[in-house]
């Protein structure tokens, strides 16, 4: 293969701005997610999870004796994908739970269209979570692995932050 060839089929990785906009709309549009949760002595733990996005946060629920539970009374920290390995957008969060009657009634009426409702369940059943954006990243390939953080400190950013390839820093 001739170089310039070789050069023209490596995609142009987007901007920051294009890839911020695209983690919006996964928010906003998307319903599924992997949530993933350690504790002390306990490992990572991870699980498939329906959420909703309230503009700011994202909102799952699983059943109250749970390990992720556990996990997260431990340590109130979790990590998100949302998409595949070959476009993702992944989430640092801090965590809080919340009563299944004291999350908004908009939050538990979107959450019953996308998955099973904890309302309609025995008292002490489900639990809801709240995972708060701390950081978000987003790429699709190799290519965009430098500059993917869209988010740092739970805000949305205006400038790129990691403009290398941590894989290729030298110890």
């Amino acid at each position: 293969m001739h170089v310039d060839e070789e050069l023209a089929s490596i995609p142009v990785p987007r901007t920051l701005a294009e890839r911020r906009a695209h983690a919006r709309k996964r928010l906003e549009n998307g319903s599924q997610m992997w949530l993933a949760t350690g504790g002390d002595g306990h490992g990572p733990h991870l699980i498939p999870v329906a959420y909703v996005w309230s503009g700011s946060a994202l909102y799952t629920a699983t059943f109250i004796r749970s390990r992720t539970v556990a996990n997260i009374e431990r340590r109130p920290q979790a990590r998100v994908a949302i998409g595949d390995t070959a476009d993702v957008v992944m989430i640092d969060t801090s965590v809080s739970l919340v009563d299944v009657l004291g999350v908004d009634s908009d939050i538990a009426d979107r959450y019953a269209k996308v998955s099973t409702d904890p309302r309609t369940s025995s008292d002490g059943t489900f639990v809801y979570l709240c995972l708060h954006p701390r950081r978000i990243q987003v790429w699709n390939g190799l290519h965009e692995f430098v500059g993917r953080t869209v988010m740092r400190d739970g805000r949305w950013l205006d400038e790129p932050v990691d403009q290398r390839n941590d894989a290729t820093r030298r110890p």
